[in-house]
């Protein structure tokens, strides 16, 4: 694996104006260097250095959200390994874990607020929920005085399931997250928050 290099890239003046962006330090590693070894080459002063700043910030993100799939889908392996035993998924250990909370253990969720609370579309969890369901460790009940609406719960194998996951869950957070202190998992957390709330404005199609 070839170490991370940091490369500045020069002052430009992105318009007319516009204050100086006196300095991009950019963390890459292997082939981005390339890259920045090229946009170095082109002149300042002409049409395509206002473009430097926009190039590297493209690339940057490019790799971001390439390491974000990459992450999701170790995540989605390695979690689904972690509770293997339990005959469950890492969407069925998201369910749970989301119906486990002090808040909303005793009488459940409806399933319009499982999908906001998870932002997953009714159609997968529906199926999940079925699984759930067929396993006997959730329950849909209807809530009193609106027989149209129900809830979703564990049931009381459902919490001494989840009990017995989190031994399994715990050590599997401590293995991922070896190689992170406590600061920087707050950090983590505090960034993808952000990157959440900056995806969830982006306008997608109702039932996609």
């Amino acid at each position: 694996m070839v170490p991370p290099v940091l490369i500045d890239v020069p002052a430009i003046r992105r318009s007319p104006g516009a204050p100086d962006i006196t300095r991009v330090c950019y963390i890459i590693s292997g082939s981005g260097k390339a890259l920045i070894d090229h946009l170095a080459k082109i002149p300042l002063g002409s049409p395509a250095g206002s473009q430097k700043v926009d190039l590297v910030r493209f690339d940057i993100a490019n790799r971001l959200f390439l390491r974000l799939y990459q992450a999701s889908n170790l995540m989605h392996k390695t979690g689904t390994k972690a509770v293997s035993d339990f005959g469950a998924t890492t969407q069925q250990w998201a369910v749970l874990g989301a119906l486990s909370r002090p808040g909303v253990r005793d009488h459940g969720m409806t399933v319009k607020e499982l999908i906001a609370f998870l932002m997953v579309s009714r159609q997968n969890l529906t199926a999940v929920l079925d699984r759930l369901e067929g396993a006997g460790l959730v329950e849909r009940i209807r809530v009193a005085g609106d027989g149209r609406l129900r809830h979703v719960r564990l049931t009381a194998q459902g919490e001494s399931v989840w009990s017995e996951m989190l031994v399994s869950i715990r050590r599997y957070y401590n293995d991922a997250l070896a190689g992170f202190s406590t600061e920087e998992c707050l950090l983590l957390f505090r960034l993808l928050d952000r990157l959440r709330d900056g995806l969830g404005r982006i306008v997608v199609p109702e039932g996609e």
